[in-house]
């Protein structure tokens, strides 16, 4: 009778464990799925803030990676409006514009250096920067002028593939 008593206790300690092990399992494993999500997800974000960083410059590209491709066709030149000064008369800007393409980006792969499709874009967000400016401004600080064509454009192409915009010969009336 005595091994009858304790195979029952046994039994009932089994039975014990298996209630508690189930408990355990129900109330422990959601959390910890939801930990290893929220672990996971925050993997991702700094794996993108590496991988995305801030935007490439022309200056972290070796030259030979680099294509230029000119929006202005033939050499010639390109003109644009200023906002109004503060005597409220229109000046103009005439220039040149090119744009510096990383050839190792996802971008040169799908437009190669063909930008021609999307050129018109381009130049609207070019001339949209440009008419936010008085020619006082512009004159004052052309580099602010070109560091929002610059980012206005990788946000549009990506960071890593439009990554400098080159003005050249500018004459502003």
């Amino acid at each position: 009778m005595k091994k009858n008593l304790i195979s029952v206790l046994i039994l009932a300690l089994v039975f014990a464990n298996l209630v508690l092990t189930a408990l355990l399992i129900f109330t422990i494993l959601p959390e910890t799925k939801k930990a290893n999500n929220l672990i996971d997800q925050v993997c991702q974000a700094i794996s993108l803030d590496l991988k995305s960083g801030a935007a490439t410059s022309a200056s972290q590209i070796p030259q030979e990676q680099i294509a230029d491709y000119a929006l202005n066709a033939d050499g010639e030149n390109l003109t644009f409006s200023f906002a109004p000064s503060d005597d409220n008369s229109v000046h103009i800007l005439v220039c040149g514009i090119s744009l510096s393409l990383n050839k190792e980006s996802d971008g040169y792969k799908q437009y190669k250096e063909d930008l021609s499709t999307k050129k018109n874009v381009i130049l609207k967000e070019v001339t949209d920067v440009i008419g936010e400016y008085s020619m006082e401004q512009y004159n004052a600080d052309k580099s602010a002028v070109h560091d929002k064509i610059l980012k206005k454009l990788q946000k549009d192409f990506g960071a890593d593939y439009i990554v400098d915009v080159n003005i050249v010969s500018s004459l502003t009336q």
